[in-house]
């Protein structure tokens, strides 16, 4: 088996997944049957321990190392450009910034250590669980229905994600203010401050720029951990490490010009203001456990939503459509009675 043939399986699933609303001519049925079929045959083709290794290997590598690279060439390959999209201007490039190249090779080179660190981690535990242990695989990867290996139910695979999602969130949280950032978190706060914190001006590289130790308790066990615990699908475990490996590259790009208000330009704006004060609020990426805990610098993300919902009008296009649908509720109530007249004059 090469290494080649494997990446360019390993997204089929989540390619056909995510291809489905987008194929509108063909029935959510035939493209679920497909989906299906090419995790079936996936899952009979390769063990565990070479999904669980190559799956996140490549969306890694895809989503986040790939796009990171791109993003740091087109800063120092076109900087009078880069600059004008840069929320902090000049200071945006990477080797404008202390330390020049030099540090900018380091932090490139342990952010991708960091990233390939944890998925060989991850692999390793797989390893000893089943082949040396000879448990079931911590992740449900060869699970099976009838003798066969099936996808995941659709609603636990939403109820799983959103888990995830929610839990990742929390524990990212709660690890980053208070290990990472107070005085009880002693050496594990020191590395944060000397390794991650050593660069004010976040590019996507620097999301993974931090001490190893400190990397794996905020990056990896917050994604990790809930997912062992619910025994999560290993296609639900692959959508989240897209999800937040595009996360990681756009909220750390240091771009002003980004796909989302709420979300994305939300989270990209407390992110630089994180860094820039050296770590003193924003420690969550979404922003809502430090508007609980009064931790947020700037902007919190009930302004945020706030004026997402004044710039499109929710209000206002909810309330007609709370009008609309009371108008075409009274126009069948209506229709209705005529009818029920129009059946009594017959009698």
């Amino acid at each position: 088996m090469s290494l080649s043939s494997l990446l360019s399986l390993i997204p089929l699933p989540i390619a056909s997944l995510l291809a489905i609303p987008m194929l509108s001519s063909w029935s959510t049925s035939l493209n679920l049957i497909f989906l299906s079929l090419a995790w079936t045959t996936l899952a009979a083709t390769y063990s565990p321990l070479q999904l669980e290794l190559f799956g996140p290997l490549a969306l890694r590598l895809a989503l986040y190392i790939l796009p990171s690279l791109i993003f740091l060439v087109f800063d120092i390959g076109i900087p009078s450009l880069a600059v004008e999209l840069k929320a902090q201007g000049t200071w945006g490039i990477a080797t404008n910034q202390k330390g020049g190249k030099k540090k900018m090779r380091r932090v490139v080179l342990w952010s991708v250590c960091n990233v390939l660190g944890c998925v060989m981690l991850q692999a390793a535990i797989e390893f000893l669980v089943t082949d040396v242990l000879r448990l079931k695989s911590l992740l449900l990867i060869k699970g099976s229905r009838w003798g066969l290996n099936h996808l995941p139910n659709p609603w636990t695979m939403v109820k799983h994600a959103l888990v995830g999602i929610l839990s990742r969130n929390m524990l990212q949280y709660y690890i980053h203010a208070n290990l990472l950032h107070s005085l009880g978190g002693g050496r594990l706060a020191d590395w944060h401050a000397s390794w991650h914190h050593s660069i004010q001006v976040p590019y996507s590289f620097v999301a993974n720029y931090d001490h190893p130790v400190c990397h794996i308790l905020h990056r990896w066990l917050p994604l990790y951990l809930p997912a062992v615990a619910l025994r999560m699908h290993i296609l639900t475990y692959l959508l989240l490490v897209a999800f937040f490996s595009l996360e990681e590259t756009f909220v750390y790009s240091g771009y002003n010009v980004l796909p989302s208000t709420i979300m994305i330009r939300g989270m990209a704006r407390r992110t630089d203001a994180h860094m820039l004060s050296e770590g003193n609020g924003n420690y969550g990426s979404i922003g809502v456990l430090d508007w609980c805990h009064g931790t947020t610098l700037g902007k919190d993300v009930m302004e945020d939503l706030k004026a997402e919902m004044e710039k499109h009008d929710v209000e206002e296009k909810t309330g007609r459509a709370i009008d609309g649908a009371g108008e075409a509720a009274g126009g069948l109530a209506n229709k209705f009675r005529s009818k029920v007249r129009k059946g009594r004059g017959r009698r």
